[in-house]
């Protein structure tokens, strides 16, 4: 993984190979972005990188509504060798986990729960129950923005277990319930996220130097 500062720089160049590789986090809002973003690159200070959306999701950061982290394509570093952890995502976009647990995985991986848990916590963060949420949650995003379907079906078809549950997972995740991410009710929905995800953190560095102005000599 790379260092802080080569994350930092990637993203402030928006350098499409990091895209999927780390995912940006903003401390003063709460947000977390691709590097791609098109929102106003944050102060350093302000910025955490994790190695998946997942991992984000779990610190508490949400996922911005203008550039979709959580659809970013996946390319960890180590993809593109035939890995455990690969071979268990693949399984997941799948749904494995959706109606069995951990162990029936690590069973099908030929490996044990713990040191399944222990691969998933190592190279992206997070354990696979939180990753195959956020792929539930994917999966019912695309649902709903591309079809008609009822919310029953959706949240069936993602994998989730009750559109109840379904529901909890889009309001703890965005605030919002499913049902808000139609694409039929248009750009209204959307466009009061779509400010720039970082002017509070601009409003806030703006009345900081005025409060220098002011407290400073006449």
């Amino acid at each position: 993984m790379h260092d802080f500062t080569a994350q930092y720089e990637a993203l402030q160049r928006r350098d499409p190979a990091f895209d999927g590789l780390v995912f940006v986090a903003v401390k003063t809002t709460g947000i977390y972005c691709r590097p791609v973003c098109r929102a106003r690159t944050p102060l350093a200070r302000n910025v955490r990188f994790y190695p998946s959306a997942a991992a984000a999701e779990r610190a508490g950061y949400r996922p911005c509504l203008r550039c979709r982290p959580e659809t970013a394509p996946f390319c960890p570093a180590w993809k593109g060798t035939r890995t455990t952890v690969e071979r268990a995502l693949a399984l997941m976009e799948a749904g494995a986990l959706d109606h069995d647990g951990t162990d029936a995985l690590a069973e099908r991986l030929g490996i044990g729960q713990r040191h399944l848990s222990r691969l998933f916590a190592k190279h992206l963060d997070a354990s696979p129950l939180q990753v195959a949420q956020s792929l539930r949650i994917q999966r019912a995003k695309r649902l709903l923005s591309d079809t008609d379907l009822p919310i029953a079906l959706v949240a069936e078809r993602a994998g989730f277990p009750s559109p109840r549950r379904m529901s909890a997972a889009f309001v703890e995740r965005y605030g919002r319930a499913p049902s808000a991410f139609r694409k039929h009710k248009g750009e209204s929905d959307v466009r009061p996220h779509r400010q720039n995800l970082w002017d509070c953190e601009r409003r806030q560095e703006e009345g900081d130097e005025r409060a220098r102005v002011r407290t400073g000599p006449r």
